[in-house]
């Protein structure tokens, strides 16, 4: 079975955010970077990466997507915080 990831995406530090998930990280992340798919995040240019769980399979994650986006603003903001405190974008860190 395919791994599995979600992520959040930003426009700036306490900006809009978005939860995906994907099992393609690093060509996700860079759709978005780059605006090459149409939606939420190319109309927000929501470009910065900040924040990702892996799972080991994709349904998994597709459960915590949906957990994290029933889930309040703070929390989201708080699960960034914790691991990335200065909002810094980690794409660099997946290629």
């Amino acid at each position: 079975m395919k791994q599995g990831y979600i992520y959040i995406m930003t426009n700036k530090k306490n900006g809009t955010l978005y939860v995906g998930v994907t099992s393609n990280l690093v060509q996700r992340i860079y759709q978005h970077k780059n605006h090459l798919v149409d939606g939420f995040t190319k109309r927000y240019s929501l470009d910065q990466f900040v924040y990702y769980e892996q799972y080991d399979d994709i349904v998994t994650a597709i459960e915590r997507e949906k957990q994290l986006k029933a889930g309040s603003r703070k929390k989201k903001i708080a699960l960034i915080e914790a691991t990335n405190p200065n909002w810094q974008d980690l794409y660099s860190a997946i290629v």
